[in-house]
C-alpha cells in the first residue's frame, strides 16, 4: 500500500450548509481536505491504496455517494514550466533549459498559450520525455495517462447531462 495525492473537483451540493461537508465525510472522504472555491468543491486527498487507480476510483465513488457530481481530477494535464519542475522534482531552471533546447533536444512543444510568456504543456508528453532522460519514474507516466483518460471520460459524461 502506498499514499497517493490528488484532488477531485466536484459540484452539485449546496456549499453553504455544513451538511455537504458531513456528507463527504460520511461517504468515506475523511482522508480529504475539503474546500469550496470558485463555485466547486475541491477535495484534496491523501489516500492509501494498492495503486493510484484504486485510490482515485474509490474516491470518485465516495464523492458520488455523497451526492456530488465529479467534474474532474487534478493534477491537471496542462502544466507550466514551473509546474513541470515541481512535479518532476527538478530545479526551476531545468524545464526552461529543456524547452529552449539548451539541455537536450526534442522537448515537447506547448499545446496551449503558445504565444505567451507562460505556455502550457501536456504533462503526459513531458513526463514521457523526462522518463526517457531518466528524470521521472514510470509510475508518473501511468498516473498522467490515467488522469488524462479519466478527465476525458468525466468531460464526456458532463456534456451528455
Amino acid at each position: 500500500m502506498a499514499e497517493f495525492e490528488f484532488s477531485i473537483i466536484a459540484s452539485g451540493l449546496e456549499p453553504d450548509s455544513d451538511t455537504a461537508i458531513d456528507r463527504f465525510f460520511e461517504a468515506g472522504c475523511d482522508d480529504a481536505t475539503i474546500a469550496f472555491t470558485r463555485g466547486v468543491f475541491v477535495l484534496a486527498f491523501c489516500r492509501t491504496a494498492a495503486s493510484f487507480e484504486d485510490a482515485v476510483t474509490s474516491a470518485i465513488a465516495q464523492v458520488r455517494e455523497a451526492g456530488a457530481r465529479v467534474e474532474r481530477i487534478e493534477p491537471d494535464c496542462l502544466v507550466s514550466l514551473a509546474e513541470i519542475a515541481e512535479r518532476a522534482g527538478l530545479s526551476r531552471a531545468a524545464p526552461s533549459l529543456y524547452a529552449q533546447g539548451k539541455r537536450g533536444s526534442g522537448f515537447p512543444r506547448p499545446i496551449a498559450r503558445f504565444t505567451t510568456n507562460s505556455p502550457l504543456y501536456d504533462w503526459h508528453e513531458v513526463a514521457l520525455w523526462l522518463h526517457d532522460k531518466g528524470d521521472v519514474d514510470a509510475s508518473i507516466i501511468e498516473q498522467a495517462v490515467f488522469i488524462k483518460a479519466m478527465n476525458e471520460t468525466l468531460g464526456k459524461a458532463l456534456a451528455a447531462q
